[in-house]
């Protein structure tokens, strides 16, 4: 799909670009947008909507062909909702509409004239956004895996927006970054969707090595040995099990100045977890393929800004193993050393995330970092408390992590990636008790994506950090089964903030 801004100044008509299909907007009180108004010299639009054809509710169409006075082949009138304010659900909805229409008509084009900055306490990069991500969700297809490919998408493969000349700077932008976004969340699609038996630890390394190539990023793949002399035990206990060598990615964007602290992401990749000794029941295992969704949102994030060029020091950090049961497996009982020093008792092997990550995050304190996020589809817990609509986030109460807890809930809002703060006390530590150890790898049923989280926070009280729990949004079961690319458009969007925001900074001395 191909993505382009058109300008339309005082001097053009809408009514006279040449196009395969004019998109113009209408409100449920028959008021036309300003698009819809400039089409409608003759009266004919406004005769349409007297008829009753088209109610203007949100996600409404309607379909003309050889519209007088109109150069485009087809004008597609689209329902916007009760208000010229409109509210963000009711544009989704008309969006998705739209594209669903592009995918039937013959035509090779089509131009978005519709009130993008019209849309309730959204902006015009928002809206872009929207359409892009939409469309590009309509054409995505898993067959990645399939002899015999899904049928290739018809419709419209061009889309363009009307933009006035005030507005076309920051829409080429906005556009710029989206399809970025677009494409980052594509890459982690594909990752998340292609079966444990390809997509392994060494595949994963294999695509961060592609990254670095194409956009010049440092990357650095550790192996077992480096581990072992690492002292990651924790991380190792979990690889025991697998006849897939473990894989511990380093990807660096460095993009903003030598001297300033970068933000680092780590991302659990399990690429297969049967639960190792304590095994997984086997009605849908086979969505365990998606326990590295964390690691493939963190390569998607990364696909998203190198292409955009995010002037930010970015580090992404991936521990990467199946978890596998086997003579050499870990077993419940065992005692590991994590590279902290820390030791823990394995209560249970299918807490296995935890475990590969506190020494990921220990590992990252090297890079004094200004933030630290790590991404996992950690606990079925968050999913019985939040769903599949909103990511868990966690992290300590006081001023610095307040800060970046706000400002991921806040990237999440804008980018409609959205998460929701639970939690993180020092009561929920006494559930993580050891007789025998340190601390235990699980703190029982009540709270289990708190303590979780509160296993991993142990590990991270060297500088500001946040945990992201992604197990009840990064795919989808049933009829739709999927990788959803989530977080994706989260991170991005916090890290274009934290990257704006330094710019303004140094420009404002």
């Amino acid at each position: 799909m191909d993505f382009s801004i058109k300008t339309i100044d005082a001097k053009t008509s809408i009514a006279t670009v040449k196009t395969g299909c004019l998109v113009v907007g209408i409100f449920e009180n028959r008021k036309l947008s300003a698009a819809a108004a400039a089409i409608d010299k003759t009266g004919a639009v406004t005769a349409i909507l007297k008829t009753g054809d088209l109610s203007g509710k949100p996600g409404s169409t309607l379909l003309l062909r050889g519209l007088q006075g109109v150069a485009a082949d087809r004008v597609l009138l689209v329902g916007l909702g009760d208000s010229e304010d409109i509210k963000d659900k009711h544009f989704n909805q008309t969006v998705q509409a739209i594209v669903r229409v592009f995918g039937t008509l013959g035509g090779n084009d089509a131009l978005l004239a519709l009130p993008l900055n019209q849309v309730k306490q959204r902006d015009l990069g928002w809206a872009i956004g929207n359409v892009v991500q939409s469309a590009r969700d309509q054409l995505y297809r898993s067959d990645a895996q399939k002899s015999k490919k899904d049928p290739a998408p018809a419709g419209v493969k061009k889309i363009a927006f009307a933009l006035s000349s005030t507005d076309t700077a920051s829409g080429k932008q906005a556009l710029l970054e989206h399809v970025a976004i677009a494409n980052g969340v594509e890459l982690s699609k594909e990752l998340g969707n292609l079966s444990g038996n390809v997509c392994t630890p060494t595949y994963l390394a294999n695509t961060a090595k592609k990254l670095a190539k194409e956009y010049k990023l440092g990357i650095e793949v550790l192996d077992r040995k480096q581990l072992q002399a690492l002292k990651m035990g924790s991380f190792l206990s979990v690889a025991n099990g697998s006849d897939e060598p473990p894989k511990f990615i380093v990807l660096k964007h460095m993009g903003g100045k030598g001297k300033d602290a970068p933000v680092v992401l780590v991302g659990k990749g399990i690429t297969f977890d049967s639960g190792g000794i304590s095994l997984k029941p086997g009605a849908a295992m086979d969505e365990m393929k998606y326990d590295m969704c964390g690691a493939a949102s963190v390569l998607g994030t990364f696909r998203a800004i190198a292409e955009m060029g995010l002037k930010l020091n970015v580090i992404g950090v991936i521990p990467s193993t199946e978890n596998m049961p086997s003579g050499s497996a870990t077993k419940p009982g065992d005692i590991v050393t994590s590279m902290s020093g820390q030791t823990i008792e394995v209560l249970n092997t299918d807490a296995e995330g935890r475990l590969i990550l506190c020494d990921a995050l220990t590992y990252v304190e090297r890079f004094k970092p200004a933030a630290v996020i790590d991404i996992a589809t950690l606990t079925g817990a968050c999913i019985v408390a939040l769903g599949h609509h909103n990511a868990g986030l966690f992290s300590r109460d006081d001023e610095a992590h307040d800060k970046l807890a706000s400002d991921l809930l806040a990237a999440g809002k804008a980018s409609g990636d959205t998460a929701w703060r639970m939690p993180i006390e020092d009561a929920y530590q006494e559930q993580l008790k050891s007789n025998f150890a340190d601390v235990a790898n699980i703190g029982g049923m009540p709270a289990g994506s708190v303590t979780a989280a509160c296993f991993l926070e142990r590990f991270t009280r060297k500088y500001t950090w946040a945990h992201l729990d992604i197990a009840g949004v990064a795919w989808r079961s049933g009829p739709t089964k999927g990788a959803t690319g989530r977080p994706v458009p989260l991170l991005t969007a916090y890290l274009l903030g934290q990257a704006r925001a330094g710019n303004a900074k140094a420009t404002s001395k």
